[in-house]
């Protein structure tokens, strides 16, 4: 089996080897902030994974291996929850089919991958998992919270896997109201603007906006949560062409209301639109990053090439990235009660 491969039946539910995570990424198809704001959100889990793999504990290395710094702040952060673990890390690599900075959740991926991997490989033979599915995603949350001061939307997607419609909270993990598998005979389309998101601006700038009360906020808050019930709707009813409509108004709200799109992501939207009519929606909190829509799975390949045509000289650092969704690296999460 190659290593796409053994990365791919992983992320569809195959238990990795000892010392191994495989986690995938998430589009978010409505909903964007709703899950620390307050409201409904859509993710759908999709298999661009990360895959991390540790080496023994007695043989610990620097930082890196595609991890960066994230390996040794895990490791720390789990050393003072878990007796036992050395002051240094094992050794890491890390690789991930996802894009960076773009709004498909890779840190998170990253960082969840990390927090399996390490309890993982601290088992003793034959042991039994020392962290339940939802004690990770709290965990990585808290980590994450205390560098970026987001919400939990992101660790409960990559976790539970499949499309989650989550109620969000103004503290801790969002509430999983629904899980269900994506319609098998529909398909993802992504594509990667290739300009960089950043996420610790924008949730500074939205946190100042609630706190001085802000009207537009509040009404990207209704917008965003009604598209977040219209979404849901329409993947339960099968209907795509509801969906791609409900997308297209959790987008609007986000460029007219909270200014998370750009003159780039613009175009794109309009060329997909023209070129294939593919609605597309931004995934992520925005100011880069990328787009995503959904076209019968009979047409994606069809699609993708059209797309990929259209793009030529002009936007040579445009990707179109062929999807499917995923199941999460442990979905039992979405029956556990939360706290």
């Amino acid at each position: 089996m190659t290593e796409a491969e053994e990365g791919a039946a992983s992320v569809h539910g195959i238990v990795p080897a000892a010392g191994r995570a495989v986690v995938p990424c998430r589009a978010c198809l409505s909903g964007e902030d709703l899950d620390w704001l307050g409201g409904r959100s859509v993710s759908l889990a999709l298999d661009l994974p990360t895959s991390v793999v540790v080496g023994p504990l007695g043989a610990a290395g620097p930082a890196g291996g595609g991890a960066g710094s994230w390996a040794d702040e895990v490791w720390a952060f789990l050393r003072r929850r878990l007796p036992g673990l050395g002051p240094r890390p094992p050794a890491v690599t890390a690789r991930s089919q996802a894009p960076a900075a773009s709004g498909l959740s890779s840190s998170t991926a990253l960082i969840v991958a990390l927090f399996r991997a390490f309890t993982q490989a601290a088992l003793p033979a034959g042991g039994e998992w020392p962290v339940p599915a939802r004690t990770l995603a709290q965990w990585a949350y808290e980590f994450e919270f205390a560098i970026f001061n987001g919400g939990g939307m992101d660790h409960l997607a990559v976790i539970a896997g499949g499309l989650l419609l989550l109620d969000g909270r103004t503290t801790g993990l969002p509430e999983i109201r629904h899980r269900t598998a994506f319609p098998d005979e529909w398909a993802v389309v992504v594509l990667d603007s290739g300009t960089r998101k950043d996420t610790s601006d924008h949730i500074r700038s939205v946190r100042a906006q609630l706190a001085a009360g802000d009207a537009r906020l509040a009404a990207y808050r209704r917008r965003s949560d009604a598209a977040s019930g219209a979404v849901w709707e329409a993947v339960r009813d099968r209907d795509l062409a509801a969906l791609g409509a409900a997308m297209s108004e959790a987008h609007s709200a986000m460029r007219d209301l909270q200014r998370m799109s750009t003159p780039l992501l613009e175009e794109l939207r309009s060329l997909a639109l023209r070129t294939v009519g593919l609605p597309l929606k931004l995934s992520g909190a925005g100011g880069g990053g990328a787009l995503v829509g959904v076209c019968p799975a009979a047409d994606r390949a069809e699609v993708v090439a059209r797309l990929r045509r259209a793009l030529g000289p002009a936007h040579p650092r445009v990707r179109v990235i062929e999807a499917r969704a995923a199941a999460g690296l442990a979905p039992e999460v979405a029956a556990a009660p939360a706290p």
